[in-house]
């Protein structure tokens, strides 16, 4: 089950596909960071990817996949590009390679 939180405390389980393609856009100075969980029943280790709008209106985007060796992070100005990564996320596709070469999406 994905579960979705932001810095305002507001907390949306089982996030539709639109509803996470807005998430982005709803972050503003005071709600600046978002984080999407995924919580299964025997799964180990914590699975996220989270996004924070910086002062300086850029976006930094984290996912891990379960354990420190699989965390990683990029910053963008695009907030389409942190949306299809997050969507992307959701969806299990991998982000892993994209995020290393700083260009969040999957």
């Amino acid at each position: 089950m994905l579960i979705a939180t932001d810095e305002a405390g507001r907390v949306v389980k089982k996030p539709t596909k639109p509803a996470i393609g807005r998430m982005p856009a709803n972050l503003q100075h005071g709600n600046a960071h978002l984080v999407l969980e995924r919580v299964e029943e025997g799964m180990e280790g914590s699975w996220y990817v989270q996004v924070l709008l910086r002062d300086d209106n850029t976006y930094q985007l984290e996912f891990r996949d379960g354990v420190a060796a699989e965390h990683y992070q990029t910053r963008t100005i695009s907030q389409e590009k942190v949306q299809t990564a997050m969507l992307g996320w959701a969806a299990n596709k991998a982000c892993r390679e994209t995020s290393k070469s700083s260009q969040p999406g999957c």
